[in-house]
């Protein structure tokens, strides 16, 4: 373990405050965005989602070409991705926030995400250190032989799309092309560029362009003062912040710790814990920042949705950003797969939650 330098502490910290400032003032929560796409037919927080995967696909596969970074892309386990990434859909429509929804919540003064953080750490921590880490491990195993770390695709043990095809540059950004075009092509469907300003608040094509932004950035500082790419994510960070300050070690597994005082710390450690000042900044700017405390029953169901979002996130591999956002951007299939389900599970739920009670309510 090393000592942590200025840059490691600066990078973390601005990182944290810009994503977290960016997320209150876009209202950008990808349990909305998702939510919306079938709840209210709004697919422009979607689009926003859209527009930073795009950005992060070509800044981070674009860094990585020319030498700048390295990329790992996630490993493919199929039911662990299927099943975790369902069940943190469902659980983030039940908790009311996403992974990073929770966080920049927080900055606004919704005791319920102090809850739904609280519960997402238990959930972390039962499934990769306590009671639930046998479930986690036998559903892991599932389909992967004996000394393998995840399925292989192609001889690949780190499975992307193009992997499929081949390994080739040519074939590499050929799949990037199309993926990126096609995207692109229904993001327009809603022209971004004419998109007017709201009152308060980012209109939603910037706050795509600056989440994606910030991603790509996040990849790159966190390879140069971390030593690791990971980019940016939640459920991981969430357990090292929570364990450092519970055992003083952040009790990282893959992530390079370092030493701050008698405190062994990651550099997500920094950031996470910056995402809610950021986002506190932002909404004392717009005068948005009000504490505000739900009845005793939502609590308990948003502490029981991010339990679940805990456990589906350690199980499927990452969280809507660590896998929706960070890790499709390597065209992980593993990602990519995770992402899909984190999408049907949510929409599995809006509809039990949202959208059956209005039907049967019109039905009486």
């Amino acid at each position: 373990m090393e000592g942590i330098t200025i840059g490691f502490v600066l990078s973390g910290i601005l990182i944290g405050l810009a994503i977290g400032f960016v997320l209150q003032r876009g209202r950008f929560c990808m349990n909305t965005a998702f939510r919306d796409t079938i709840f209210i037919q709004d697919q422009t927080l979607f689009r926003a989602y859209l527009i930073a995967l795009v950005i992060m696909i070509l800044g981070a596969n674009g860094l990585k070409d020319m030498g700048a970074m390295d990329l790992f892309p996630q490993p493919f386990w199929p039911v662990a991705n299927i099943l975790g990434g369902y069940l943190f859909g469902l659980g983030m429509v039940l908790a009311g926030g996403c992974g990073s929804g929770v966080w920049y919540k927080l900055g606004e003064g919704q005791f319920n995400a102090v809850v739904a953080i609280t519960g997402f750490f238990v959930g972390i921590g039962a499934t990769t250190n306590g009671i639930l880490n046998p479930v986690y491990k036998a559903i892991r195993g599932i389909g992967v032989a004996d000394g393998n770390f995840s399925v292989p695709i192609a001889g690949e043990t780190f499975p992307t799309l193009y992997n499929v095809i081949g390994s080739s540059a040519g074939i590499k950004w050929g799949i990037i092309a199309a993926v990126v075009i096609g995207l692109t092509i229904y993001i327009f469907k809603e022209n971004p560029l004419k998109v007017k300003k709201p009152n308060k608040g980012y209109a939603w094509p910037l706050t795509g362009v600056l989440v994606g932004l910030i991603g790509i950035i996040a990849f790159w500082a966190s390879h140069v003062w971390e030593g690791f790419p990971r980019g940016l994510s939640f459920t991981t960070p969430t357990g090292e912040i929570f364990f450092t300050i519970l055992t003083g070690n952040a009790n990282a597994k893959i992530f390079p710790m370092y030493d701050l005082g008698p405190f062994k710390i990651t550099w997500a450690s920094l950031y996470i814990i910056a995402v809610p000042l950021g986002a506190y900044i932002s909404a004392k700017m717009l005068k948005e920042f009000k504490w505000k405390v739900p009845p005793v029953d939502e609590l308990l169901t948003v502490f029981g949705g991010s339990l679940l979002m805990g456990f589906g996130a350690v199980l499927g591999g990452g969280c809507n950003v660590g896998q929706a956002l960070t890790g499709a951007s390597t065209l992980s299939i593993g990602s990519i797969l995770a992402a899909v389900f984190i999408i049907l599970g949510n929409w599995t739920m809006v509809y039990f939650k949202f959208i059956k009670p209005m039907n049967d309510m019109d039905l009486d």
